[in-house]
């Protein structure tokens, strides 16, 4: 049986990475140190899997699992050393940590057998491949033309929503995840080194940066104004926000406009796009999900940043003078998002409330783009009371639109 080792045994490698894999006849082993993870998955060799919508459950059960112990790095390193192909979805913060004992398996393979390793990368970040690469070449740096020629850095598009459970829920068995019925993969086709594996619902694509901006400019984009308008509202949940009229309108009309940015970087036709973001829509209407409105608007620092979701697909229609007035209220917006556990977007918030929204576009977003006058403008109405209605009615009219009645 082929081997595929997936560095994290969060929502996305168990919901979703793992089982791509496991369901095309690969073995798994989880790499983690939540030790409770990890001994659950030695014990049973096996997890459910729920599929969720408003039609119903699934339950799936994924076989053939392992967990390895992260802080073992000589056993990190041989299950990495002798595996067929492996992932990260650890998060983009942690990869630094993560480096060595990739590396150390890399050293061991390359030494051993010289047989290619592919690594999918499924993190939030732009440049994730190169950001991956420099950091392990950094271990073994004598290793780097071997490096360069005999080790994939595939990105991927990650578009699964896998909400995290709820204390008690996680608390009867650790290992039980629930999942969206999405399941299409794709990554990076030019990035592969050796064979493509075939793998069921595995979407190999060049080139790949239609995905990586389809996947934050269109899906992370979305989501985060969803959360941050029905924030407004008092919405607890995501389903909640998207079933209201006006955010869903804003919501598409945000999409619409980063699609047409999208499609023109990229060469791609804008149906494509437009036929992905009512999908999109759709699936946050996914009740089963319980996806709360404070999870996906977390983290404005990072989430409003100069290439994230919103900022970056600014700046992206910018380029191509696209209409962007409708992200502009997903800007403005998140400067009002301030739960008080969530303390990145407190501080952000107070930042705004105290120095103004030009200064906190310099700090937080490094941004001084030509919609700067207009995201403060959308600022100042909603800070005056103004409804989502109004705002909505000022940026159509704006954009040369008739206002809604």
């Amino acid at each position: 049986m082929k081997k595929f080792i997936m560095y994290g045994a969060g929502n996305i490698g168990r919901g979703f990475i793992g089982p791509t894999f496991a369901f095309s006849g690969y073995s798994v082993g989880f790499i983690d140190i939540n030790m409770k993870v990890i001994s659950r998955l030695n014990q049973d060799g096996k997890y459910p899997v729920e599929v969720v919508s408003n039609d119903g459950v699934e339950t799936l059960n994924v076989t053939d699992v392992y967990g390895i112990d992260g802080n073992d790095l000589e056993k990190v390193s041989e299950e990495i050393a002798s595996c067929d192909i492996m992932a990260t979805a650890i998060g983009v913060n942690v990869l630094k940590f993560i480096a060595k004992p990739i590396a150390m398996g890399i050293k061991k393979r390359l030494d051993r057998n010289g047989k290619p390793l592919n690594i999918i990368i499924c993190e939030n970040l732009i440049g994730a491949d190169e950001f991956l690469k420099g950091l392990i070449k950094s271990q073994i740096p004598e290793y780097s033309d071997r490096i360069e020629n005999e080790v994939g850095f595939v990105e991927a598009s990650i578009g699964r929503m896998v909400p995290a459970l709820s204390k008690e829920e996680a608390e009867k068995n650790p290992l039980r995840i629930c999942v969206e019925p999405y399941n299409i993969l794709p990554v990076d086709k030019n990035a592969f080194k050796g064979e493509i594996p075939n793998v069921k619902n595995l979407y190999p694509y060049a080139p790949f940066n239609l995905f990586i901006q389809r996947k934050l400019f269109l899906h992370n984009m979305s989501h985060a104004l969803t959360a941050y308008l029905g924030n407004f509202r008092n919405y607890q949940y995501i389903y909640q926000a998207v079933a209201d009229f006006d955010i869903k309108y804003a919501a598409f009309k945000a999409l619409t406009q980063s699609a047409q940015a999208v499609a023109k970087e990229n060469g791609a036709e804008v149906d494509f796009l437009l036929s992905h973001g009512e999908n999109l829509l759709y699936r946050f209407a996914n009740k089963a999900l319980g996806d709360t409105v404070e999870r996906v608007g977390k983290d404005t620092i990072r989430k409003l940043g100069k290439n994230d979701r919103l900022i970056g697909a600014i700046n992206l229609c910018e380029k191509h003078n696209v209409d962007c007035s409708f992200l502009c209220i997903g800007v403005a917006a998140g400067m009002f998002f301030a739960p008080k556990e969530d303390l990145a977007s407190v501080e952000l918030s107070n930042y705004a409330k105290e120095n103004g929204v030009i200064k906190t576009l310099e700090k937080y977003c490094e941004y001084h783009g030509e919609n700067v006058k207009l995201i403060e403008k959308l600022y100042q109405m909603f800070n005056d009371g103004a409804s989502i209605s109004e705002v909505i009615d000022y940026c159509d009219v704006l954009s040369g639109k008739t206002i809604r009645v």
